[in-house]
């Protein structure tokens, strides 16, 4: 081969490996793009997956609430009192409250979704229904978790009413911390210094 043969083979060479380069440096930059953008549709489907995690029990919420309508808000009625919206016994203060009053409850094995309509045959699959479809209308800003006051109102009396009594052990620092709760929102709702009506209700809630 001539000294014209080598130089048009090099220059051939030469030739192919800048369009193999440009070819990769073409076709490169879109995979690693759709890596990342596939990367980023997961990392926001998991933050959408745990944005709605609410550590807060609907069961014992809804316990709260129970004694709070059936024994305390009588005395409350009856006494005319208007309770402050900054009381944590409020219902606007109920993370659950909304949702609760959504719920149709049929017969006895069939409940209604309030917002969709939907059936279910228990309870606990409507409970299950608002978890997982209906988690976005919890107003968690503004809401609290009102299992936080069982303590205080004694829910696990209520939750056991249908089973028999459990034989515990009595915790001294339990109850101390539960009086302590107590009387917090005993100071908050019922302020002593605002009359007669709240004065009463003050004691009130000290009898549960």
């Amino acid at each position: 081969m001539g000294r014209t043969g080598v130089m048009a083979c090099m220059f051939l060479f030469v030739l192919l490996s800048l369009q193999a380069t440009i070819l990769v440096s073409s076709t490169s930059p879109p995979l690693i793009q759709d890596t990342e953008r596939h990367a980023a549709s997961r990392t926001l489907k998991q933050e959408e997956q745990y944005a709605h995690e609410v550590h807060c029990s609907r069961e014992r919420s809804r316990a709260a609430w129970k004694i709070i309508e059936e024994y305390l808000m009588p005395f409350v009625e009856r006494e005319k009192y208007q309770i402050s919206s900054k009381c944590r016994l409020h219902p606007d203060k109920d993370l659950f409250r909304d949702q609760e009053q959504h719920k149709i409850h049929v017969d006895v094995n069939e409940w209604r979704c309030g917002y969709c309509n939907k059936i279910f045959r228990a309870e606990k699959f409507l409970d299950q229904h608002f978890d997982n479809r209906h988690y976005n209308l919890l107003n968690v800003s503004h809401s609290k978790c009102l299992a936080d006051l069982c303590g205080a109102l004694h829910c696990d009396l209520v939750m056991d009413s249908n089973s028999l009594p459990r034989k515990t052990r009595c915790n001294p620092a339990a109850a101390a911390k539960n009086r302590h709760l107590c009387e917090n929102v005993a100071n908050s709702c019922f302020p002593v210094n605002q009359g007669p009506s709240a004065n009463r209700l003050h004691g009130t809630l000290f009898l549960f």
